[in-house]
């Protein structure tokens, strides 16, 4: 077999060819053609189509040839191989991981169809993406959990190279009650205004929880939840802002849920250094980093020797090995 610079210069010249020839053509008949096998499993025109479009839509930019077929063919072999160790992502968890992506977009998951279908995509190749992504994510992290296991002595060493006079190196527990004013299903909006109104009227003179949770249970239509522990190393930033500035013995500001107006009383903060947000940040980009290289490595060996095959639509093909920048068949078997 030849080097794989010169298999990368005619497969390049080739998956060109093939992205050109499915990106142009619109015909059903076409869409259905094969276009490539990766191990074994088919890639089609409209495969490459959707894929081109979800690239641009998801960078902003048109993607090149390779780097269509390149995430195609990831994906597949990122899939196969999971599937290989016993691992595989089910289309409920497909879809539930689907409709969280449209809810962090700020949309539903019908909304996020019709977006991906006027952009020239599909559904079915952000699924294709979350089911890899999932999959790849959970076998990387079992096969080499120990490998990738963060050290605190690193951390912590981490720490105080970048640590910062402003920024002091502790974090807080917050034991709070969430305190619910429940606004029912489709309430006009005066209703909840009306709700946001008391619930402010209860955070004005709620001082403390001895006190404070017994008079809210007493209000009407207003439910009390069952403690809860919060570390600040595992909040977003803004709701640590909040909780770092109410006293304690005090209530959030209210804002809008689905079961109504929440606030939360802030009953007790215990301040720690063992797991701060600072250590948090630092402990998960180190691990990013090295579960980033472990996951190229593995990627490059599956590419290495996966089999690759593309084809055209000429009749007259025959099957090859690429051996050398000279190959002339239209149809090819790539062994990288």
């Amino acid at each position: 077999m030849g080097s794989r610079n010169s298999i990368g210069i005619f497969g390049n010249a080739l998956i060109s060819t093939l992205f050109a020839a499915a990106i142009a053509t619109a015909s059903t008949s076409y869409a259905q053609q094969v276009i490539a096998f990766v191990n074994g499993e088919p890639v089609t025109a409209l495969d490459i189509a959707h894929r081109a479009k979800f690239l641009q839509m998801s960078t902003k930019k048109v993607p090149t040839p390779k780097e269509v077929m390149d995430s195609i063919i990831d994906e597949i072999l990122e899939v196969h191989e999971a599937k290989r160790f016993g691992l595989d992502v089910s289309e409920d968890e497909v879809d539930k991981a689907y409709a969280a992506t449209a809810t962090r977009m700020g949309i539903d998951a019908p909304k996020l169809t019709q977006v991906l279908a006027n952009g020239g995509a599909s559904a079915d190749t952000l699924k294709r993406r979350l089911k890899a992504q999932y999959a790849w994510t959970s076998l990387v992290r079992g096969r080499y959990k120990a490998s990738l296991e963060i050290r605190d002595s690193d951390v912590e060493a981490q720490l105080e190279l970048h640590k910062s006079a402003d920024k002091p190196d502790v974090g807080y527990e917050y034991i709070m009650r969430p305190i619910v004013f429940i606004v029912p299903s489709g309430s006009p909006d005066a209703t909840v205004e009306a709700r946001k109104h008391e619930a402010d009227a209860l955070r004005s003179r709620f001082q403390n929880c001895n006190d404070g949770i017994p008079f809210a249970r007493a209000l009407g239509e207003v439910a009390v939840r069952d403690q809860v522990s919060k570390f600040s190393a595992d909040l977003p930033q803004a709701l640590r802002q909040i909780l770092d500035t109410t006293a304690v013995g005090h209530l959030t500001p209210p804002e809008t849920t689905k079961e109504g107006v929440q606030m939360f009383a802030v009953c007790a903060k215990k301040e720690t250094k063992s797991d701060t947000p600072e250590m948090r940040e630092i402990r998960d980009q180190m691990f990013q980093q090295k579960f980033g290289a472990k996951a190229k490595r593995y990627l490059e060996d599956l590419r290495r020797a996966a089999m690759i095959e593309y084809k055209t639509t000429d009749a007259k093909t025959t099957d090859a090995k690429i051996t050398d920048t000279k190959t002339t068949d239209t149809k090819t078997t790539e062994s990288k």
